[in-house]
């Protein structure tokens, strides 16, 4: 399956630092990593909400995840029918990092002021 995820700067730098082919834990107020179901999403995401934190840079990702693995995770709708996510729980991201197919890939870049 075909995923997208928004991210910010400090997040891509870890991914970098991956050769990018992991998503970095998640801080411990973050029970779920949420990748998103299409590109429309993930760009609103990185649009509207990372260029205003801290570093101002918004960024989305493309990867693909083994379809075998990733059916074990239910689609949710959170809002508008494109605002469509998977919820995988943080302990178990080592794990779904372990089935992403070849790379990350960084598909658009978005930046504050």
């Amino acid at each position: 399956m075909l995923l997208y995820r928004p991210v910010g700067l400090k997040q891509l730098e870890l991914i970098a630092k991956s050769g990018f082919t992991a998503f970095p834990p998640r801080l411990p107020e973050q029970p779920i990593f949420y990748p998103v179901l299409n590109f429309e999403y993930a760009e609103k995401i990185a649009k509207n909400w990372n260029t205003k934190t801290n570093t101002f840079a918004g960024f989305v990702t493309k990867f693909e995840v083994k379809d075998e693995y990733i059916s074990n995770f239910k689609i949710h709708t959170v809002g508008s029918k494109i605002c469509q996510e998977l919820w995988i729980p943080a302990a178990e991201l080592a794990e779904f990092n372990l089935h992403i197919l070849g790379k990350i890939t960084i598909e658009s870049a978005y930046y504050g002021e």
